[in-house]
């Protein structure tokens, strides 16, 4: 898993993926900036934003071995590393459901829906499969926990959240609640992964 190749590789994948997520973002990134405040802006490209900080964090892997041990642990790289890991389960995994939602009420999948899916599948798959790796630690998942559970209270009151196919936005209430769940399961997913590393360092 700590291959070089293996790793470049996954650098370069998130990164161009990071990109291309906030240009998918563009029309409502544009739309928010006219109609809110500019500090929205920080909240409404969820899945992009998960990817540059998981892209982030497969940076420090590669650096590592030209660091000195002492650096290794930041408080910084321990934030970076959990919210990467947190936000990449949660919007891989509701990216997904959102698509096969509205697949369910008619809407008609392209081929942009499955590059999406396949997408976000990868962004919750490799950061659980990361996690291990990282250095974080309890005290780094309160903070970014917090974080999430305050981006989803934004997003549904100023209706800042991704924007969905017309056949979604009669449940939005629904959508809410499985948001707000699934953050606290992403939430505890971190904390879990935690426990493993720590368990098998002992």
């Amino acid at each position: 898993m700590l291959n070089r190749h293996l790793l470049w590789l996954l650098f370069f994948t998130n990164f161009l993926g990071t990109i291309y997520g906030y240009y998918w973002y563009k029309n409502q990134l544009i739309y928010t900036m006219n109609e809110y405040s500019n500090w929205f802006l920080f909240v409404v490209p969820d899945s992009p934003t998960a990817s540059l900080f998981f892209t982030i964090s497969i940076l420090y892997l590669l650096v590592d071995e030209y660091r000195d041990d002492s650096k290794k642990n930041g408080f910084l790289r321990g934030i970076i590393e959990v919210f990467g890991l947190i936000t990449s389960v949660k919007y891989g995994i509701w990216a997904v459901v959102m698509i096969f939602a509205a697949a369910a009420q008619g809407d008609a999948m392209v081929w942009q829906d499955w590059m999406l899916t396949v997408s976000h599948l990868g962004m919750a798959i490799e950061a659980m499969l990361f996690v291990r790796f990282f250095g974080f630690k309890l005290i780094h998942i309160i903070p970014v926990g917090i974080w999430t559970l305050f981006n989803d209270v934004v997003d549904y009151k100023y209706d800042v959240f991704p924007w969905l196919p017309a056949e979604l936005r009669d449940d939005l209430l629904e959508i809410q609640i499985f948001t707000i769940l699934l953050s606290i399961l992403s939430i505890f997913a971190a904390y879990i992964g935690l426990k493993y590393r720590v368990n098998n360092r002992e």
